[in-house]
């Protein structure tokens, strides 16, 4: 068994009462911890986000404007959305606007507030990347069925939701 690790994200840890208790069910989540770092790792080579020859778009920029395409929003809505802070999505942002993928717009409700947009660039860039995305994850369950497929969205959305709901992290947002 790995030592116990002092965390202070809010989220609560296993206690080896859990081991004694469930051997079964800490073995599932030590897979299920281990399998999700692996996906996060090969998703991002899959979709070319760390060779520019390859993808389109780097990953932060593909979050935000994934983030930005139903409606525009601003620093304190991205950050709730994407959990990272302020100071990093004005960067983000910065360079995303120096190279033509968003605008900076007043809202469009008349808050006090700018708001980011996609422009037409950063949507063509989107859907390119999104393609290639989708293209590549098409490739690798070829031969799930239909019912496979739905039942692991399903279950993937409903961890993200728990992890969203559930674990809070020190920063402003409460989202990931």
């Amino acid at each position: 068994m790995t030592q116990s690790h002092q965390r202070d994200d809010g989220a609560s840890e296993l206690s080896d009462e859990t081991a004694a208790e469930d051997p079964k069910l800490l073995e599932d989540i030590v897979t299920i911890e281990y399998e999700s770092l692996l996906l996060g790792k090969r998703l991002a080579r899959v979709a070319g986000f760390r060779d520019h020859q390859i993808g389109i778009l780097d990953r932060s920029a593909y979050i935000l404007l994934v983030s930005l395409e139903n409606a525009p929003q601003s620093i304190g809505e991205l950050s709730v959305v994407t959990g990272l802070e302020a100071s990093t999505l004005n960067r983000q942002t910065a360079a995303m606007r120096r190279i033509g993928l968003i605008e900076r717009i007043a809202d469009p409700d008349g808050g006090m507030a700018r708001k980011f947009k996609i422009s037409q660039r950063g949507a063509r860039s989107l859907e390119k990347q999104r393609r290639r995305n989708l293209g590549a994850l098409s490739t690798v369950l070829s031969d799930w069925t239909g019912e496979e497929i739905d039942s692991f969205a399903q279950s993937l959305t409903r961890f993200n939701d728990a992890v969203r709901e559930r674990v809070r992290f020190n920063d402003k947002s409460s989202g990931i």
